[in-house]
């Protein structure tokens, strides 16, 4: 084609464009945000957009699911993403954001490992101009800094929920393990508060430990097999995240201790078909691909249709919420998770 000539727009183009406009209204109505308004100007960027994007670290499959669904949704929108990972380690991913506050990009992402890790080099990003959308946990509180948007779930809702399902299970009675997060993750101490604000309405129910394994299926599996020596007795045990509850899964059937009732949080695709099977009890759903991928959308928003944050725009704080995952439902949760809906 000569510089002179103008590309033709086929069937295939207005189907693809289409498609697109419909996955963009699909997705910000799953996000809570009406599309209406956003459908005619949300679309894919007519010139090729460069965002930077990390979250704690790729050796956590949630984070490592956001990837992939960050980069779907940044073909789909004419984004290229170059990935900083957090290797879930404060230190190394300040590094990462510290190297990402050097360079230039038309808007940035962030799953910060702990809050005010992250604060100086997300502020130079911000104070330059560049919309940086905080993902699942908080960089600082939001009054404190002026993130474009703060998409999350709601962690309290995530670690009640399962941990409900549990002593429900137990009819109110029994000793159970809670296997935290990192603790300066804001997300965690989200699910702590959920698990604490239903066991306390069970005097029938002991703790026997709390102690946190970083999101880490090592420290996982060495803290369970001090457990599983030290308590004769353990009815059910709520993890912080999946990979961490299939993690004392293992270290449970090494022992042949398989009688304890395991919850999670993600609903990664190993855990749905846990859940299938019988091997972990319940999980619940953090919806990666519609945190990762809402990001990609505001992003694109805020740079290609000028959006702003509040006053009919994007909101400061978008709860992306999941369900929790039972046999009746994983089929379907494992589809939408395939196609990077949820």
């Amino acid at each position: 084609m000569s510089g002179n000539d103008k590309p033709s727009t086929t069937r295939r183009d207005l189907l693809q464009t289409a498609a697109v406009a419909g996955a963009a209204t699909a997705f910000l109505g799953g996000l809570g945000i009406a599309p209406a308004a956003l459908a005619a100007e949300v679309g894919r960027s007519e010139k090729p957009l460069k965002a930077a994007f990390s979250n704690a670290g790729l050796q956590a499959t949630w984070c490592a699911q956001g990837k992939q669904a960050a980069e779907w949704w940044g073909k789909l929108f004419n984004v290229e993403v170059t990935w900083f990972d957090g290797q879930l380690d404060a230190v190394k991913q300040r590094a990462a954001i510290d190297n990402m506050a050097s360079q230039k990009w038309d808007f940035v992402a962030i799953q910060a490992f702990g809050i005010g890790t992250l604060t100086q080099p997300v502020q130079k990003m911000i104070d330059a101009g560049t919309p940086v959308i905080d993902m699942d946990t908080l960089i600082a509180p939001l009054d404190q800094i002026n993130v474009h948007s703060f998409l999350a779930p709601d962690n309290d809702f995530m670690g009640a929920s399962v941990t409900q399902a549990l002593v429900n299970a137990l009819k109110g009675k029994g000793k159970v393990i809670m296997t935290q997060g990192a603790l300066g993750h804001t997300g965690a101490q989200g699910r702590a508060r959920g698990f604490n604000s239903v066991v306390k309405q069970y005097p029938n129910i002991e703790v026997l430990d709390t102690q946190p394994a970083d999101w880490d299926v090592s420290k996982t599996a060495r803290l369970w097999e001090t457990y599983l020596t030290k308590y004769p007795q353990i009815d059910a045990a709520f993890f912080h995240n999946d990979d961490m509850a299939l993690a004392a899964y293992n270290i449970m059937k090494a022992h042949n201790r398989t009688n304890i009732l395991i919850g999670g949080v993600d609903a990664m695709p190993p855990a749905i078909q846990a859940v299938s099977e019988g091997r972990m009890f319940a999980t619940v759903r953090n919806p990666s691909c519609r945190i990762h991928g809402g990001a990609i959308v505001a992003g694109v928003a805020a740079v290609a249709a000028g959006e702003k944050t509040g006053q009919g725009g994007i909101p400061k704080n978008v709860v992306t919420d999941g369900p929790v995952v039972t046999k009746a439902n994983a089929p379907g949760m494992q589809w939408m998770e395939t196609h990077f809906l949820i």
